[in-house]
């Protein structure tokens, strides 16, 4: 029985320590593909966005932050060059955490500030512990 047990725990820590780090590169990524689809579908929108929130040359920060956003959850997603897609996503998050949403007093922005943190958060255990079982990475 405890040679069983051995072996369960043992099958469901490999298990877990493969799959689990898929799973999440599957949840982190879906936001940056979306925004960034949002933001190809409709780059006018997004420059008048960006014009609204004093970015400089919102007619090229455009074109970057849509490249930024679908290559790296992209690159996520695939687990291809993961743990630079990742670095380059955090940048994101913490560039647009204190740059955008850091304004004390709006609780919707605070939101989105925490947010962006915690998506950073994740993204730095994806760079620590690799992209899991199910990657281009681990081919």
């Amino acid at each position: 029985m405890a040679a069983t047990m051995h072996s369960t725990t043992s099958t469901t820590a490999h298990v877990t320590r493969d799959y689990l780090p898929t799973l999440a590169r599957l949840l982190m990524c879906s936001l940056f593909i979306w925004d960034g689809v949002l933001q190809l579908r409709d780059p006018a929108g997004t420059v008048q966005y960006f014009t609204s929130l004093n970015i400089p040359s919102p007619q090229i920060a455009v074109w970057v932050s849509i490249a930024v956003h679908l290559l790296g959850g992209i690159g996520i997603l695939i687990g291809f060059m993961t743990r630079w897609a990742a670095a380059l996503l955090i940048l994101l998050c913490l560039g647009t955490a204190f740059g955008i949403h850091l304004p004390a007093g709006d609780m919707e922005n605070m939101t989105h500030f925490y947010k962006n943190l915690v998506m950073a958060g994740g993204l730095l255990y994806v760079i620590a512990y690799g992209p899991g079982a199910l990657s281009l990475d681990r081919s």
